[in-house]
């Protein structure tokens, strides 16, 4: 057996583990990447990056069909599936080498295998060839996670998971999506507009659970114009098959029903992929669920082995894999950082999008502080008209004395890409006087995150500044300012 050694290695080569090895590497560390697929990992290859480039196509679709009422003629859009697979692959394929070219551009060396622990500071590497022993003085777990399975539901043929939707083999003529979380609307959304006739099965008693309940209506009354038709509070049994037709069987309110089904696609959440490393051989410890427990700095219970993205919990976000994977790197090359960000972003790619940053309303109330909220609607702005995107708003959190801005939701055209503005003011700490006092170019998309600052101070220019209205909580009581 051959054993190599190296200052760091990073097994998975993810979003989280492949920036880490470049890190590593600019930070003078002799790095070792391990990956059994392809670089990229998950997001790259059949998640965020893949999705997003079928929500584009979506997107168009969309825009074509209601061309009409903006003076543009068409015809009704047909959809070339091996066409569109084929770009969406191509997507994918330049980056995953651009992936590769950075690494060995920064003197990564990348190993392809799975990668086992067997002792404190080596693991076994075993690929095509012989196994590899690898050795060094630091270790990063960026294996990643994978969507739950749920009983009556084995993933197969005309049961998918995100991987295989993504994968575009057909567009079904009906889909039930399991799951209204993320995932499960974002792909359902798709398909809906690539002309599948879809039903999303929540078990729980609204989609989206976390979001502003204000945002989350925004993206139901879209749901349902795209002819999607939601079920809350409904437990999935399972999937029945007779004369060459299949059903969905929901309990719904404590009576069961069936939803005809061509195709299945389980969104319900995510396991990590802890299990087989060989991480009781390392030291390392895993909490009840399987995620590794780890420090502000990503360290494990091994000091020689850390850990970063979706093996370590939630939020599953490739960017919050991304900055642990620096950081990790950054501690192990005797820097001083840590998990210390003021706010990780989120950005849900529905029609409209959604993002946060920050506390919500809810939040920061249940932090003990006293909000001072601030609105500004997409329908008041010019660009948003412009565009005939005027679904949503933005809106902020303030801290009533200092006004201080706690945070942001945003629901509404390019909320995906606005909310990065409230994320940097977040981690400033700025005051919503200071949004309101910089000057936004007119006309953009961008103003309204100005216009509810002002909103906020009641300063609005481009809507009615309105007193606050006392919460319920405390009826009779005079309105707070």
């Amino acid at each position: 057996m051959t054993t190599k050694t190296f200052d760091a290695v990073v097994i998975g080569g993810g979003p989280g583990g492949y920036v880490a090895a470049i890190r590593l590497a600019q930070l003078g560390k002799k790095t070792a990447l391990v990956e059994k697929e392809s670089l990229g990992g998950v997001c790259l290859n059949w998640g965020c990056i893949p999705s997003k480039a079928l929500i584009a196509v979506g997107n168009l679709i969309d825009e074509i069909k209601g061309a009409a009422a903006r003076g543009i003629l068409v015809e009704e859009p047909r959809v070339d599936v091996a066409k569109l697979r084929a770009y969406k692959e191509g997507v994918v394929k330049k980056l995953v080498s651009g992936i590769g070219a950075l690494e060995k551009g920064n003197g990564v060396e990348v190993l392809k295998g799975t990668a086992t622990f067997v002792g404190p500071n080596a693991v076994e590497v075993a690929g095509a060839g012989e196994k590899v022993r690898v050795e060094a003085g630091a270790f990063i777990l960026a294996t990643g996670a994978r969507p739950l399975a749920i009983p009556g539901f084995a993933y197969g043929k005309d049961i998918w998971g995100a991987r295989e939707a993504l994968d575009l083999p057909e567009i079904p003529g009906r889909l039930v999506v399991i799951g209204g979380g993320i995932i499960g609307l974002e792909l359902g959304t798709v398909y809906a507009k690539l002309g599948s006739k879809v039903t999303v099965v929540e078990a729980l008693p609204g989609i989206l659970t976390g979001v502003d309940p204000e945002a989350v209506r925004i993206v139901q009354k879209r749901l349902r114009h795209l002819g999607i038709d939601v079920h809350v509070n409904a437990k999935a049994k399972g999937l029945d098959a007779a004369n060459g037709a299949s059903s969905v069987r929901i309990e719904l309110d404590g009576k069961e029903q069936s939803i005809p089904a061509d195709k299945v696609l389980v969104a319900v959440g995510f396991r990590p992929n802890s299990e087989g490393l060989g991480l009781d051989v390392a030291g390392v410890k895993v909490d009840g669920k399987g995620f590794v427990q780890v420090d502000d700095q990503l360290q494990t219970s091994n000091p020689a082995v850390f850990a970063i993205g979706d093996v370590v919990g939630p939020p599953f976000l490739a960017h919050k894999a991304s900055k642990e994977g620096e950081i990790a790197a950054e501690v192990i090359a005797g820097h001083r950082a840590a998990r210390d960000w003021v706010a990780m972003p989120g950005a849900i790619f529905t029609d409209p999008e959604v993002a946060t940053a920050g506390l919500s309303e809810e939040q920061a109330r249940a932090k003990g502080l006293d909000p001072l909220i601030g609105k500004f609607a997409f329908a008041a702005l010019g660009r948003a008209i412009a565009i005939d995107h005027t679904e949503g708003f933005v809106k902020v959190v303030v801290d009533r004395e200092s006004k201080v801005l706690l945070g942001v939701t945003m629901v509404g055209p390019e909320a995906s890409d606005l909310i990065a503005e409230a994320t940097l003011a977040l981690e400033m700490g700025a005051y919503a006087e200071d949004v309101a006092l910089t000057i936004h170019a007119h006309p953009t998309l961008a103003e309204a995150f100005m216009e509810a600052c002002k909103a906020a101070l009641g300063e609005a220019i481009h809507a009615i500044n309105r007193p606050e209205r006392p919460r319920k909580e405390k009826a009779g009581a005079p309105a707070p300012g």
